[in-house]
């Protein structure tokens, strides 16, 4: 019997009974099966002693420590196997990632990569299924609409500019928090924004997500308006908008900062700029979901770990 536990494999003995009438080549099979499950669980590494070889490596390359890089990569190759458990499986693509930076190949890497992008409706349900099965996403965007409910409940029109709208989804739940509202649903304008270059992730552009929204809000009897803005952050401006009097302003920025170019990458720092921006519009609620590592500025290290 095989039990598996994290982190390494675990062989108990088990009793064989073969049949006089069992071929012999059966039991052969057998043979060799239990050889190699007991050879895999021979290169498993415990998980702890796995990380410290990775961190290992990723600090000798940091240093330019070629000689002792190669030693510890090829060790650490050992203990990988995009077949093994789940550390082995992460390990196995950290260690493509060490080796790809040694060798300044990313870029190709990445470019060998990319094969033909999904039509609009197979990433769609691709995104659901994330979405569903990951606490990541909607953890961040149930608390974001929790606080947007929360700053507004007392306000009769909404004004909700969202700066990475994507498939919507977000505005789905939101939608339906404001519509089970105990003093009834207020006007809700939603201003979509998202990169151009996103389009094709829907099939088509952001009259898409508009026409899914204004779909919904019928069904839960909610007067609303979208207005998709197909430009990249950075490059929003106050007029693009429609900031109107009388509605309560929410800006909502999920996971969109981390790629907002700040002053590393562009002296003008865009990301200071876009923040300056919405501060100017005194909005009622301003909510953030973030990822919590620092890939802009932080040293090599730190940010592999």
């Amino acid at each position: 019997m095989e039990q598996e536990r994290r982190g390494s494999l675990v062989l108990q003995p088990q009793t064989s009974f073969v049949s006089r009438h069992r071929p012999s080549t059966e039991v052969v099979h057998d043979e060799k099966r239990q050889k190699a499950i007991a050879d895999l669980s021979s290169h498993c590494s415990p998980p702890g002693n796995l990380k410290q070889l990775l961190i290992a490596c990723a600090k000798a390359l940091s240093e330019n420590n070629m000689d002792e890089f190669e030693k510890l990569i090829e060790k650490t190759k050992d203990a990988v196997s995009i077949c093994g458990e789940p550390i082995q499986r992460l390990g196995a693509y950290m260690v493509e990632g060490l080796v790809a930076r040694k060798e300044a190949s990313g870029s190709n890497i990445y470019r060998a990569l990319r094969c033909r992008e999904p039509e609009g409706r197979d990433l769609l349900s691709y995104m659901h299924i994330l979405y569903e099965i990951c606490p990541y996403l909607k953890f961040g965007y149930l608390a974001a609409n929790g606080a947007i409910a929360e700053a507004c409940r007392t306000e009769d029109r909404i004004h909700i500019i969202d700066f990475q709208i994507a498939q919507g989804t977000q505005g789905v739940t939101l939608l339906q928090a404001l519509a089970a509202r105990p003093g009834g649903a207020p006007h809700v304008r939603i201003t979509g924004i998202d990169d151009p270059v996103s389009k094709y992730a829907r099939g088509s552009g952001l009259e898409a997500v508009g026409r899914r929204l204004s779909a919904l809000s019928e069904q839960f009897n909610i007067s609303f308006e979208f207005h998709g803005v197909p430009v990249l952050a950075p490059e929003i401006t106050r007029d693009m908008l429609s900031i109107r009097p009388g509605e309560a302003l929410a800006v909502n920025f999920p996971l969109q900062l981390h790629h907002t170019p700040d002053e590393s990458v562009d002296v003008n720092n865009p990301r200071d700029g876009l923040l300056r921006l919405v501060k100017s519009l005194s909005p009622k609620v301003t909510t953030l979901v973030e990822q919590e590592s620092n890939t802009n500025t932080a040293p090599f290290v730190p940010r592999f770990i």
